[in-house]
């Protein structure tokens, strides 16, 4: 890959959100494991969605056009299996 090429797509990740696991966002996915019944790392995804400021989660292991805090989950491949 060129260089110029390899500048410009890390230039163009660092103006993305990046969200840190903390001890905050593990007790926040805590509750939405109890709440949702989902596990652990599922709940982290959506937890850590909702502080990044995630509108909507891709997933096709979560249920599909659920809303949780205002993440509303999509599974991309629902279309498909509807033929």
């Amino acid at each position: 890959m060129d260089v110029a090429v390899a500048k410009e797509i890390v230039k163009d990740l660092l103006k993305r959100k990046v969200v840190t696991v903390s001890g905050g966002l593990i007790l926040d996915a805590i509750e939405l494991q109890q709440k949702y019944k989902y596990s652990f790392w599922d709940s982290l995804i959506i937890a850590s969605g909702i502080h990044g400021g995630a509108s909507t989660i891709l997933s096709e292991d979560l249920s599909d056009k659920q809303e949780i805090k205002g993440v509303v989950i999509k599974n991309p491949f629902s279309a498909l299996s509807k033929r």
